[in-house]
Parts: C-alpha cells; sequence; structure tokens
C-alpha cells in the first residue's frame, strides 16, 4: 500500500492523520472514519490508491457543473469511502465500503482512458474523492501535463495544507454545501460546516471555477432562512454570479423521509434569486432553474432538457443580446 501524506506519529506512538478535520488518531491496523487511510507497520498508508468503483464519460452537467463547457463530456472516476456518515447518503454503496475486488488502477491508466475517451478531462466524484488525495493528486498532476482539465465533486471536508497543495491542479469544483446550521452537520453528517466552507473560499480564490450544490431535505435543512443564508453566504464570499444547484432528495441508505417536492424546490428557489444570478434545481422536472438566462436582458443563452444541452445565445462567454459577461468558462480560453 502506498504511505499516505499528511501524517505525524504521536508521543505514544499511535498515528494521526492530518488530511481533514477529523484528525483521526489510529493505532496499528486502525482505519479512519473514511475507510480508506489505514495504519501499517507504523505508518499511514492509502488503502484505497488506485481503486476505481465507477468510470464512465459523462455530461458535465451530471456534476452538476452548468458554468464550465457546458455540452462536454468528462470522464468521470469514483472511488471508495467518505469522511461522512450522512444518513441520507445518495451514493451510499460506494460511500459507506470499500471492494477491493475491483482491481487497483494507475495514474496513467485513468489518463490514458480518460484521453481515449475524447474527454475534456477527468472528474473525480460519485464518493467522496478527497478521502483518496493521494491518487487523486497524482492522477490530476499527469493529467494536468497532458492538457486535460481537473474537476472535483466534494464535500470540501479537507485541512488546509493539503487543500493548498491540491487546488493549484484543480480547474473546476461543484462543492456540496449541506446547510449552513452546525447541528445538522454535527447530527447528521458528523463533521461541522466551518472547513467546508474555508475550503470553498480557499478553491475560489485559487482561481478555480466553483460551483455549490444543496440537497434540500423535508424537515432538517428546507427552512427558508437557512436556504437563505447559504444564498447570502455563497454572494458575499464566492461571488453573485456562483451558480447554486438546489438539488432534491430521494430516500436513500438509512433515511426514509418522504422526498423533495417540486414546489418545495421552486419556493427555495425564489428565496435563492434575491442573492444569487444562477441558481438551478436538480432531480426533478420543472421549467424553474432548468436554463441559463442573462441576467442583465434575460435571453436564453444554454438550453437544457435533461443532460442534452444546447448552446443558444453564448458569444465567447458573453450574452449575444447585450453583451453581458456570463460567470463561468465556456471555451478553452475562458
Amino acid at each position: 500500500m502506498k504511505t499516505a501524506m499528511f501524517w505525524h506519529v504521536t508521543d505514544d506512538g499511535r498515528v494521526r492523520c492530518e488530511l481533514c478535520p477529523h484528525r483521526c488518531v489510529l493505532g496499528e491496523g486502525g482505519t479512519g472514519l473514511c475507510k480508506v487511510r489505514t495504519v501499517h507497520e507504523g505508518k499511514l498508508r492509502a488503502a484505497g490508491y488506485g481503486l476505481v468503483s465507477s468510470a464512465a464519460l459523462d455530461p458535465i452537467e451530471k456534476k452538476p457543473l452548468y458554468h464550465y463547457h457546458p455540452g462536454a463530456g468528462i470522464f468521470s472516476i469514483g472511488g471508495w469511502g467518505c469522511n461522512f456518515a450522512c444518513p441520507f447518503c445518495q451514493n451510499w454503496t460506494i460511500s459507506q465500503q470499500i471492494l477491493e475486488r475491483r482491481g487497483r488502477h494507475s495514474p496513467e491508466a485513468i489518463v490514458d482512458r480518460a484521453r481515449s475517451s475524447d474527454s475534456m478531462g477527468i472528474a473525480y466524484t460519485y464518493n467522496e474523492p478527497l478521502v483518496g488525495f493521494e491518487f487523486v493528486r497524482d492522477c490530476a498532476e499527469l493529467a494536468a501535463a497532458d492538457g486535460l482539465g481537473n474537476v472535483l465533486v466534494t464535500n470540501g471536508y479537507i485541512r488546509s495544507e493539503p487543500a493548498a497543495d491540491l487546488l493549484p491542479l484543480v480547474n473546476a469544483l461543484n462543492i456540496d454545501i449541506k446547510s449552513m446550521d452546525e447541528s445538522f452537520y454535527r447530527n447528521q453528517c458528523r463533521a461541522e460546516p466551518g472547513p467546508v466552507l474555508d475550503f470553498a473560499t480557499r478553491a475560489r480564490s485559487a482561481g478555480a471555477h466553483v460551483e455549490v450544490t444543496n440537497l434540500v431535505i423535508p424537515g432538517l435543512n428546507d427552512d427558508h432562512r437557512l436556504i437563505a443564508k447559504l444564498a447570502a453566504w455563497v454572494s458575499g464570499n464566492l461571488g453573485e454570479g456562483t451558480p447554486l444547484h438546489l438539488s432534491a432528495y430521494r430516500p436513500q441508505y438509512k433515511m426514509d423521509r418522504p422526498a423533495t417536492t417540486t414546489e418545495l424546490l421552486e419556493s427555495a428557489y425564489e428565496v435563492c434569486r434575491e442573492h444569487l444570478k444562477y441558481v438551478y434545481l436538480g432531480n426533478v422536472v420543472s421549467a424553474v432553474g432548468r436554463d441559463t438566462h442573462c441576467p442583465a436582458c434575460g435571453s436564453l443563452l444554454v438550453e437544457r432538457r435533461g443532460y442534452t444541452t444546447r448552446i443558444r445565445g453564448l458569444n465567447n462567454g458573453a450574452c449575444s443580446g447585450c453583451g453581458e459577461k456570463i460567470a463561468g468558462v465556456f471555451q478553452m480560453s475562458d
């Protein structure tokens, strides 16, 4: 197993992981909350290195990223494990277990597959990619050298030093901000929101394109005051042009609450539009929050029907109608 980055031996001979804010302290044979970092022969090992649970050429909109090369395909890979313990996890079959029988892959093989897939880059997604930090970093470094983009779909739960190491290789991110309520993070995710918000601002400051997702769960984080607080925070810290995706929850894993209704998401959309130029709805069928319109003149810029995307009114990243610059990356030179 590959030796992990970001850890040290404690005074009592155990190992403290410094990758994420949990800072797990482990004895020989111990495994962190993420399930993929373990102590072997006194060293912290990246036990999930090269283990790929899923690989596919996806529409970039599936990440979801709506303002980053809309209509492009991106080679997407997932590993195993997560440093959250959300009972509503939509991908729990890969985030809450490890199946090593799928075999290991080298970073070179991943980059070769991305290149042969006619992909504009690699998306690290499906599970929580940051718990597989070393593999993601090695793949991203090779991909960047080969002219491919790197995309992270992440919960953003990482400490500042590893974040600073990885972000220069990352072109775009979708960061899942689950709530602005600290008790929600503690009770539902076994985490804290502060490091997530800090990572989001770091990513933006590093020059990466950032979009945000919020999974709206009835009775848990759907209060309009919390949703307004999230939209205001995104506007104030990441910019009012930052796309926010409000996604519908479906009963999964350990949670059987009723699914989010379209009406609930549409009302949350109106709340967020008070603060942000671009708000989208996911996991529902609705004419609201589907297409991209110019915030200045209202012209249709990008039309979406499912994952079918058509550019209607964009010219070099600006509205064809009025010339308004649209936040995002719409061509390789942007």
